[in-house]
């Protein structure tokens, strides 16, 4: 009866153990650190990796994958223009709860093809379920046109991308895909997501994380505007008059 025991006990403890999947994700960065500077005007990323099996190769649907790139998200308020008598006013607004402020998805394949749109949902990868907006006005009966709108001016900007067919698969191992980041990024931490999918279902995903920070006198500048706005303020208003009085003294000099 004692060995009947510990045999359950040896099996309740080896199911109790995590289990290590079949295919796992190896991902790396060309670099994890951007330095914004004043000469800054974007930078490239790419993201890279292979698909480390401990079994062959399971056969049936094709390995996909998808990679996000976000960026630190922060509330935004969305307002509306009405034309009100030849006068463009703001009348209705929709605040946003989070959206990131910059946001890519790169995938190998159609997104349709990848994931479920409850699998979307649940890990809110695609542009629109990466936003999070606050519960419209009453007034408000259109609030998804907001949301969109905001997607669109972004995606003008060079801010939000989607790009189907963007990574690169070779012999369903090694895959690589590249991030234009553009010149007006934020400063913070930027989360990256690599997920492989077979028939639509997850496999295994992994986090990476690249820093963006200002350096030398931009770092300096954005701190103080953050933390002693009066000081900057001053401190604008100087550099301003002295600027004048500059350009004011030049021209003297040049006329004469």
């Amino acid at each position: 009866m004692n060995k009947v025991a510990a045999l359950l006990a040896v099996i309740m403890a080896l199911c109790a153990l995590p289990l290590q999947a079949a295919e796992e994700v190896v991902a790396g960065l060309s670099q994890n650190r951007i330095s914004i500077t004043a000469q800054f005007n974007g930078s490239q990323i790419l993201i890279y990796g292979a698909v480390k099996r401990n079994a062959p190769e399971p056969g049936g649907a094709p390995l996909k994958i998808i990679v996000t790139l976000e960026g630190p998200s922060l509330p935004v308020t969305v307002r509306r223009k009405v034309d009100t008598s030849g006068i463009w006013i703001n009348r209705d607004r929709v605040d946003v709860d989070s959206a990131p402020t910059y946001y890519a998805v790169a995938t190998s394949a159609p997104i349709g093809t990848i994931i479920t749109h409850t699998e979307d949902l649940r890990r809110r990868i695609t542009i629109p379920n990466a936003i999070r907006s606050v519960g419209a006005p009453s007034n408000v009966l259109d609030s998804s046109a907001f949301s969109d709108a905001l997607i669109r001016l972004r995606t003008h900007e060079g801010l939000y991308r989607m790009s189907e067919g963007a990574v690169d698969i070779v012999e369903d191992t090694l895959f690589r895909a590249n991030f234009e980041l553009p010149a007006n990024l934020v400063e913070g931490n930027y989360r990256v997501r690599i997920l492989l999918y077979r028939d639509k279902a997850l496999v295994d995903d992994e986090v990476e994380t690249i820093f963006v920070r200002r350096v030398g006198l931009e770092r300096w500048l954005a701190n103080t505007a953050e933390q002693q706005s009066e000081f900057y303020g001053i401190l604008s208003l100087l550099i301003a008059g002295v600027a004048g009085w500059a350009a004011a003294a030049i021209f003297r000099f040049i006329r004469t």
